[in-house]
């Protein structure tokens, strides 16, 4: 166990530098520890050896899909029904836009300027037409602004966005079998039942020391993404419906939800951004830049094309519709779970699995840093007072926080 313990401290020392880098730069943590899993193979890698960083160890990678699980479910978890219900047609005419247009786009350009074949080139699209909802989420809590119509508006069209990304996904590529329905029937019953049942099961058990609240959530999220693993879909997909089902009774928990952000910031999320970091080989990218430059450019150009006319229609002043579209080209989980699909399935070879993750973790960090950097949206910054914690003290939300920082 001593390898297994040295390796962890590797990765929370990195994750501990992240923080401190985020609160220096006052960028998003989410973004530094992107930024430090990269230059940390780079480096790792050239002094001693990229296996040293242990991102394909079995016990990483079930840290770092667990933690885009949760992230995923409380993303979910923050859309507001009744905001939703106000903002729908906002939420869907903006997420299908930041949807389509850079599927077709980047579809064409792999197809017609980088001469891709057919079949490839459909997966580029994919991948490239995905907004992050992890990272968005991640930016939301940083500011704020999931507790606002704005934020929560916005990550309802994460959700469009990416429910067009999976759909494409499985209609061009994946398989509908029988697991396919068997996945869809049990997903439908979980998604009726858990509404009725949660809220009933923690007034009944939950408000005790030994987390009842969370292990029963991380049953649901763990079972269903493995029933969708099991019937070839992504694992975040049902976790995404579940907070989203669960935004009534989980999301309105704000003590539950303090404590599942300690466990998923604090721990978990870290070796999912750092570890989606490590992928991007800068030698490689140096050595072969086109590919990775053209999807980076007619990604974020098509999502400008897509988003912006559409938030400016439901009447979004200027700066406030340039930060939107900036956050909407952002890609990450959905982006490297595409392209990693079809690398696995043999659609993509490694070349191209390397520039389409490498423009995917891109897309993550440069729309943020310029939108955070020129285009935050002070006015929308949420107003809050200190909130009760759960033994009693009176403490600062990092709402506020994040509110002085960006001032």
């Amino acid at each position: 166990m001593t390898g297994v313990w040295a390796l962890a401290a590797l990765w929370l020392g990195l994750a501990l530098i992240a923080s401190l880098l985020s609160i220096w730069l006052r960028i998003s943590t989410a973004l530094s520890e992107i930024v430090v899993g990269t230059i940390a193979q780079l480096i790792i890698g050239a002094a001693i050896g990229s296996a040293l960083l242990g991102t394909d160890e079995s016990w990483v990678k079930f840290l770092s899909g667990i933690g885009a699980i949760v992230l995923t479910f409380l993303a979910g978890a923050e859309l507001d029904p009744v905001v939703f219900r106000l903002k729908w047609k906002e939420a869907a005419a903006v997420g299908l836009a930041s949807f389509l247009l850079p599927f077709l786009g980047c579809a064409a350009a792999a197809h017609y300027l980088l001469d891709w074949q057919v079949m490839p080139s459909w997966l580029a699209g994919v991948a490239m037409s995905t907004t992050s909802v992890a990272v968005v989420y991640a930016v939301m809590i940083e500011f704020g602004f999931n507790t606002t119509e704005y934020g929560k508006t916005i990550l309802a069209a994460c959700f469009v966005t990416d429910l067009g990304t999976v759909v494409a996904l499985g209609l061009i590529f994946a398989p509908f079998t029988m697991k396919t329905l068997i996945f869809l029937g049990v997903g439908g019953v979980v998604f009726i039942v858990l509404p009725w049942l949660t809220p009933r099961f923690f007034r009944l058990y939950g408000g005790r020391p030994s987390e009842l609240e969370t292990k029963f959530l991380l049953l649901c999220l763990l079972g269903m993404g493995a029933l969708a693993t099991w019937a070839d879909s992504e694992a975040v997909l049902p976790a995404y419906l579940i907070g989203m089902v669960l935004a009534g009774s989980v999301g309105k928990d704000h003590a539950l939800v303090r404590r599942l952000r300690t466990l998923t910031f604090g721990l978990l999320t870290p070796f999912y951004f750092i570890r989606a970091g490590s992928f991007v080989s800068i030698p490689a990218l140096v050595a072969a830049p086109s590919a990775f430059i053209c999807f980076l450019v007619v990604k974020i150009a098509a999502k400008m094309v897509g988003v912006y006319p559409v938030t400016k229609f439901f009447g979004s002043p200027n700066k406030e519709a340039m930060y939107t579209t900036l956050l909407m080209s952002t890609g990450l989980t959905f982006g490297t779970i595409s392209s990693l699909f079809g690398l696995s399935h043999g659609i993509i070879d490694q070349g191209q699995y390397s520039a389409l993750v490498a423009a995917v973790i891109a897309s993550a960090v440069i729309p943020t840093v310029i939108a955070n950097a020129f285009y935050l949206p002070r006015h929308l910054l949420p107003e809050t007072e200190p909130e009760q914690a759960s033994d009693g003290r009176r403490e600062v939300t990092p709402l506020r926080s994040a509110k002085r920082k960006a001032e």
